[in-house]
């Protein structure tokens, strides 16, 4: 797979996540998060198991594969940071608003760089800093440029934030390793999904009432958001850096602005679609600026 055609994956998820705010946030009114959390995951996991059965089968026919050893601790391990940052986005959601989230969410896009250089010594390419800059003003902008009104919710969705980027890290070591995106996917969510319905059953209430009026939500969000979204994410990863991945996938925070604008009437301003905009540019100087740098080396080596 072309790396292009990777980033085109990667920016589906986005767009699947970003639409998913407002639904997690519809969500919060039947049932509380960390049942959500679980069954979702849950959900996406069962979709998922055909697929990972059927890449197993195909894999071990054709290529002798075999899952590397110690490889599911970690993918458990993938599974639990995936249910820690789930979760805290899922409880700071109900406490703030969509704008507010995409943008808290999007303290990855630098936290994931940052994390690859300091704990994997990987440095990124020079583009990631001026794209992860212009994803997080954008951020900036459309929460309306006013950090300092700050709501309850958004430590929780902050915490989340560096969840996600260590996510993101663990996916890329994951895919390089395992070399069968399905079965990664359907493991962390088993995991995930596993902690998230034990841990919710025990400290939130649930009624077939709740399920039934959280039932739309949680379809959308497990079958699309995690089978298909978290997939895609994946099945990208395997030819994209984390730290360019987390500049893609950004766009979620773009997605959900506009999601919340039809869905709970949470209409854009013109500084919050300058804020889209400037977000839209990252996500391009991340895919553009590596082949422009790339292209003036070999003119240079030509002369």
């Amino acid at each position: 797979m072309r790396r292009l055609h990777a980033n085109l994956l990667l920016l589906t998820a986005s767009l699947i996540w970003g639409v998913t705010f407002s639904i997690q946030q519809l969500a919060m009114e039947h049932i509380g998060p960390t049942l959500f959390t679980g069954l979702r995951f849950l959900m996406g996991a069962a979709a998922v198991l055909p697929l990972a059965l059927h890449e197993a089968k195909t894999k071990r026919r054709r290529e002798n594969w075999r899952m590397p050893p110690g490889s599911l601790p970690w993918l458990t391990l993938t599974g639990c940071v995936l249910f820690s940052a789930a979760l805290l986005q899922q409880i700071g959601i109900a406490g703030t608003s969509v704008a507010n989230a995409g943008f808290l969410t999007a303290l990855y896009v630098p936290l994931t760089p940052i994390l690859a250089w300091l704990v994997l010594r990987r440095p990124p390419h020079p583009a990631i800093w001026p794209a992860a800059a212009a994803c997080l003003a954008g951020a900036y902008l459309m929460a309306g440029g006013a950090l300092d009104t700050m709501r309850e919710g958004d430590p929780w969705v902050i915490a989340g934030s560096l969840f996600w980027a260590i996510h993101i890290l663990l996916i890329g070591a994951m895919t390089a390793r395992v070399g069968a995106p399905f079965v990664i996917s359907c493991i962390q969510f088993a995991a995930c999904g596993t902690v998230g319905l034990v841990w919710g059953l025990a400290t939130e209430p649930l009624t077939w009432t709740s399920v039934v009026g959280a039932w739309p939500m949680l379809a959308f969000s497990g079958l699309l958001s995690v089978g298909t979204g978290f997939t895609l994410q994946v099945v990208g990863q395997r030819h994209t850096p984390a730290a360019d991945a987390s500049i893609i996938l950004s766009g979620e925070t773009v997605f959900a602005a506009i999601a919340g604008s039809i869905l709970l009437g949470q209409s854009l301003s013109p500084l919050e679609i300058q804020g889209c905009l400037l977000i839209l540019s990252g996500v391009l100087a991340v895919e553009l600026l590596p082949l422009i740098v790339e292209k003036m080396r070999n003119r240079r080596a030509a002369r």
